[in-house]
C-alpha cells in the first residue's frame, strides 16, 4: 500500500478526491481539507509570520526570496519516521506552498522508502487535469483519475452551459492580494469566463501579477471579486481597510453600485484542485444571482449577508 506526504493542501484534496485518503500519512501544515486531515502529522511549517498583515508577509517573502531563502522548512526527522512511497509537492510557486527544490534539500532523497517526487505545476485549468492525471498514474490508478476528471469537467461544463445562457456578462476584477495590489491569474481568468463575466485585468496561464491604483481604476469594473491568497473570509474582511480607505475606491463602478464581493481565496481560489468546480460555482453566484443559488465561501463587502 502506498505511504503518500502531501505537502501542498491542494494535492491533499487531490488525493481525497482519488479515494486514496486512507494511504496519506502525512501533511503540509496549510492542509486542512478533508477536516479530518489535521489529525495527520505536519511535515513543513513557514519561516514568516503568516498572522502579519497583507503588506508585511508581502515584505517578509520578498525578503526571504531576494536572499534565496524558502519560505517553508521541511521537518526532516518527521520525513525519516513516516517513510513515504509518495511525497506530493509542486514547482509553481514559491509562496504559496513548499516547492520541489524545499523537499529536495530536505532528507527526502535520502529516505530508505525511496519515495516517488510528485511535483505539480499548475498554471492553468488543464495543468490542473494534468496533475490529477500525473498523481492518479504515480498511484497506479489512472482509470479512476479519469473517471474523477471528467465528472469535474462535467459539473464545471453545465455551470458554464447555464451561465452563458444570458447575454449579461460583468466586466470582472479580481484582485488576489490587498496590498500591494495584485491581480489574479492562472486559472482564475478561466474560470470568471466560464462563470459568464469578462476578465479584466489578470491573465489566462500566467502568474498573478502586481498592478497599480490606476490600473485598477482605468479598467473600472462592473464586479469586484477579493479573495487574497491563502487568507479565509473572515481575515479577508479584516484586511478590507487598504482598499476601501484609498480614495479612489468610491469612485469605482463596482462599488458605486455595491458589487464588490470578498471570498474564502484558501480553501476556494487558490487552490488549484478539485474544489476548483465549488470556486466557478461561488463565481457564477455572484456574477448571476437570479440563475445560481448562493452558496458558502462568500458576501457582498459592506453587508452582513
Amino acid at each position: 500500500m502506498p505511504r503518500i506526504v502531501s505537502l501542498i493542501s491542494s494535492a491533499t484534496e487531490i488525493v481525497h478526491a482519488l479515494g486514496e485518503f486512507p494511504n496519506l500519512v502525512g501533511r503540509s501544515h496549510e492542509c486542512d481539507f478533508p477536516p479530518e486531515v489535521e489529525a495527520l502529522p505536519a511535515c513543513t511549517k513557514p519561516t514568516i509570520d503568516i498572522h502579519a498583515d497583507s503588506r508585511e508577509i508581502d515584505r517578509a517573502v520578498k525578503d526571504r526570496l531576494r536572499n534565496a531563502l524558502s519560505v517553508y522548512d521541511v521537518f526532516d526527522e518527521e520525513l525519516e519516521r513516516l517513510q513515504p512511497t509518495h511525497i506530493i509537492t509542486q514547482t509553481q510557486c514559491e509562496v504559496c506552498a513548499v516547492s520541489l527544490r524545499d523537499v529536495e534539500r530536505s532528507v527526502a532523497s535520502r529516505l530508505n522508502s525511496r519515495p516517488k517526487i510528485v511535483s505539480l505545476n499548475p498554471n492553468s485549468l488543464a495543468d490542473i487535469w494534468d496533475d490529477m492525471r500525473g498523481v492518479a498514474a504515480s498511484l497506479e490508478i489512472g482509470l479512476r483519475g479519469e473517471q474523477v476528471i471528467a465528472a469535474l469537467q462535467e459539473r464545471m461544463c453545465a455551470v458554464r452551459g447555464r451561465a452563458l445562457s444570458t447575454p449579461e456578462r460583468p466586466r470582472v476584477a479580481y484582485i488576489e492580494w490587498i496590498e500591494p495590489l495584485m491581480a489574479g491569474g492562472n486559472w482564475m481568468p478561466e474560470l470568471i469566463g466560464m462563470a459568464g463575466g469578462v476578465n479584466l485585468l489578470g491573465k489566462a496561464g500566467e502568474h498573478s501579477g502586481y498592478m497599480t491604483w490606476e490600473d485598477l481604476a482605468a479598467s473600472d469594473p462592473d464586479v469586484i471579486v477579493v479573495a487574497p491568497c491563502g487568507f479565509d473570509l473572515a481575515r479577508t474582511e479584516t484586511e478590507m481597510h487598504w482598499l476601501a480607505n484609498r480614495r479612489e475606491w468610491s469612485m469605482l463602478r463596482a462599488v458605486q453600485q455595491h458589487r464588490v464581493y470578498i471570498a474564502d481565496g484558501n480553501q476556494y481560489f487558490n487552490r488549484p484542485g478539485p474544489r476548483l468546480v465549488e470556486t466557478l460555482e461561488i463565481l457564477a453566484a455572484i456574477l448571476h444571482p437570479d440563475l445560481f443559488p448562493a452558496q458558502v465561501g462568500w458576501k457582498r463587502f459592506g453587508t452582513g449577508s
